[in-house]
């Protein structure tokens, strides 16, 4: 039997903004604090689990988005972090969203540390999934081969599963599983970033990572609660990064996966995804 999610057919939908027109998803509840979150490096909104985002629409207000130039939005892709998080402020603001949650994976991670850094008004609480705040010491890095895999012009499974889930039985299985989920949508869009996009993120991600306009040494200004969370097999943001940021934001909660990749919050959805509920219950 095939279970059906919100996710598999939430319409797609656009904001008018001066970076162009922002499309994105929203499902869940109409009612009460929006729960916004922001993609990977190379994501779309058809590159969302629907597994996961079951769990945090099955109690919360949930709104997915592409920035500008990548998947379904127009405009050029912004070069910077501090470039893509501009655009998704402005996305706030055209939708009157004044106060939200925010969680970001991976690259969405660091667009999402730039938001609480500079706009902290703006957040009631904040989720950092697989991700870092760029120029960490002693950060061993990502495997020398992510970028072999990251940049391949067309991804396969095989792209995927040495990405985001640990060379396991279980690891792959769980895998495939939640990819053949998200083909569910992607199948037939073929979604994926333009050479453009993906020029600009690299950019971006590459000055973030070499310390160049990261968060590291801004961490301690977050003044919102946080939750860090990770797989201990993350071969592309290493988990280091995430013991890391614990140690210099008082104000946070960290949860590692022991059997678990890059993409842990897919593989364990339930789990994760139940524990992002809780997290922003505990908070008030």
């Amino acid at each position: 039997m095939v279970t059906t999610y919100l996710y598999d057919t939430a319409e797609t939908q656009y904001a008018d903004t001066s970076h162009g027109r922002i499309a994105y998803r929203e499902l869940g509840s109409k009612e009460g604090l929006p729960l916004v979150l922001l993609t990977r490096f190379r994501g779309t909104l058809d590159h969302w689990d629907p597994a996961f985002l079951e769990v945090l629409a099955n109690v919360r207000r949930v709104i997915v988005v592409d920035n500008a130039g990548v998947g379904y939005s127009t405009g050029t892709p912004a070069d910077t972090v501090h470039g893509m998080a501009e655009v998704v402020v402005e996305f706030l603001d055209v939708l009157k969203l004044d106060k939200i949650d925010l969680l970001g994976w991976s690259m969405g991670g660091f667009v999402a540390l730039d938001i609480a850094l500079d706009r902290p008004g703006r957040l009631h609480a904040l989720v950092i999934a697989g991700s870092g705040p760029g120029g960490v010491p002693d950060n061993p890095g990502p495997d020398p081969r992510v970028p072999e895999h990251a940049g391949r012009e067309k991804s396969v499974d095989e792209d995927f599963l040495f990405l985001f889930n640990p060379d396991t039985e279980v690891g792959r299985a769980e895998g495939l599983a939640s990819l053949r989920r998200i083909d569910r949508r992607l199948a037939a869009s073929r979604q994926d970033a333009s050479p453009e996009a993906l020029q600009a993120q690299f950019n971006a991600v590459g000055q973030w990572n070499s310390g160049k306009n990261s968060a590291w040494s801004r961490l301690s200004e977050l003044s919102v609660p946080v939750l860090f969370a990770n797989g201990a097999h993350d071969i592309m943001e290493h988990p280091y990064q995430t013991y890391a940021m614990a140690t210099v934001v008082p104000n946070s909660k960290t949860i590692l996966y022991g059997d678990s990749g890059h993409g842990f919050l897919f593989q364990q959805a339930d789990d994760f995804g139940f524990e992002v509920l809780r997290f922003f219950r505990q908070v008030g």
